[in-house]
């Protein structure tokens, strides 16, 4: 253990490994059990229920706080997540494979919230003010170098390996061998290079327990006490509704076979065009999005950002309904999509931030991140059943209409214009 070691040895790995299981479970089951055989419907439904960790987590977020540091749970977390994936590894090959590998996803599910919560907690107490500004930009960037590590680069060695070993359950479990054996090595080097802050201690800092849960359900209730709270509610849930419905059905849609309504990808292309050149899109989405309300204000920018949102979504509207488009028009139509979302969802995140000012803005935050992953969770579920009775064509039309409820949540609520601008 060596507690003095910079932050450039543990920032960027700890938040590729909170990255890392998090894309696992809410992208990779989807291509997995698709390639396994597996229902839209199916699919779509029990990779859902994986959100439910994230969207509850603000329940069990005390029990950080008050029963152990910070520190042994990152570590603790990691082994488990280990563990969990080397389930899903050994159940595979099972004829049983999907109630117990799912059992082992939800597991690394709960794992990985927990994980979240004490990964974030643990960079406020190890770094200063300074050192928690200037190492914000590379916790991101690592975070999301772990999600197009998972869908970009997992997928497609997943793919070669279908290829190589002509059976798909083999394939995937040796990459999530793989990924097993990665969690046991991060989590015995995060060990060794965590640092100890004084401040990182059992107990929430010599508060009570008592204390600390009645605070805790004080938070709750002057959260729900807040102005404009109906509003805001609607819009987190509400907001991201078409691609709720969309992001389910990507991958299903490009590996489906032609005579399924799909484009008929093989795993690694879907790997490089979905989980890289999407990513890349999403990224500059993100990136520009920041850009422009620091220039003009979230307030001026926010209808253009939810309609970047919602436009974006005919690109997949126009795939389906033009199945025989080259692999270049694909690429430039996931780009497109992903940069489109990236860009609204620049507007989302910013206005979490501005509902939450005020003295419980951390606690507060945590709730709007269970309500955000809630909205994506339920429609989500839904989606794989809706697909498979209408069709992909007239799926992914239900998705355009399904932005008029970002389009309105932009409409209904008040914000400070200049907000966000610098």
């Amino acid at each position: 253990m060596t507690p003095n070691k910079s932050p450039w040895w543990w920032v960027p790995t700890l938040y590729f490994a909170e990255g890392l299981p998090y894309v696992t479970v809410m992208t990779l089951t989807v291509i997995l059990y698709k390639n396994m055989g597996m229902s839209n419907t199916d699919v779509a439904l029990y990779s859902g229920w994986l959100y439910l960790p994230w969207v509850i987590k603000p329940l069990w977020s005390p029990l950080v706080d008050m029963f152990s540091t910070k520190r042994r749970w990152i570590i603790l977390m990691q082994f488990l997540i280990a563990l969990g994936l080397a389930g899903v590894a050994l159940t595979l090959p099972m004829s049983s494979f999907f109630t117990w590998s799912l059992a082992c996803f939800y597991m690394v599910a709960f794992f990985s919230a927990t994980h979240d919560i004490a990964a974030d907690g643990f960079y406020i107490l190890a770094l200063d003010t300074h050192g928690q500004s200037l190492f914000v930009g590379i916790r991101s960037t690592f975070y999301r170098i772990a999600t197009v590590a998972a869908q970009g680069g997992v997928v497609v060695v997943a793919g070669l390996l279908e290829k190589h070993l002509e059976s798909v359950s083999d394939a995937w479990s040796t990459v999530f061998m793989g990924m097993s054996l990665f969690f046991f090595l991060i989590s015995f080097y995060h060990w060794w290079v965590l640092p100890v802050p004084a401040a990182d201690r059992a107990g929430c800092g010599g508060v009570s327990r008592k204390a600390t849960l009645s605070e805790f359900f004080n938070i709750f209730k002057r959260f729900f006490m807040k102005p404009g709270i109906v509003q805001a509610i609607m819009f987190m849930l509400l907001y991201r509704l078409p691609e709720a419905m969309l992001v389910k059905l990507i991958n299903p849609f490009l590996l489906d076979s032609a005579a399924a309504g799909g484009l008929g990808m093989s795993t690694e292309q879907v790997g490089i065009t979905y989980g890289t050149v999407g990513i890349i899109g999403l990224t500059l989405g993100g990136i520009i999005g920041g850009i422009v309300v620091a220039r003009g204000g979230l307030g001026n920018w926010l209808k253009p950002m939810a309609w970047s949102m919602s436009l974006t979504c005919l690109t997949f509207l126009y795939l389906s309904m033009m199945p025989d488009s080259s692999l270049l028009t694909v690429n430039i139509c996931v780009f497109v999509e992903q940069f489109g979302y990236g860009f609204g969802f620049t507007a989302y995140m910013l206005y979490l931030i501005y509902f939450v000012e005020g003295p419980d803005a951390t606690a507060h935050y945590s709730i709007c991140t269970g309500f955000m992953a809630l909205g994506m969770m339920l429609p989500g579920m839904a989606a794989g059943w809706i697909q498979e009775q209408i069709g992909y064509p007239m799926f992914f039309g239900l998705t355009i209409a399904c932005c008029a409820f970002t389009i309105g949540m932009a409409s209904i609520i008040k914000i400070n214009p200049s907000f966000g601008k610098k």
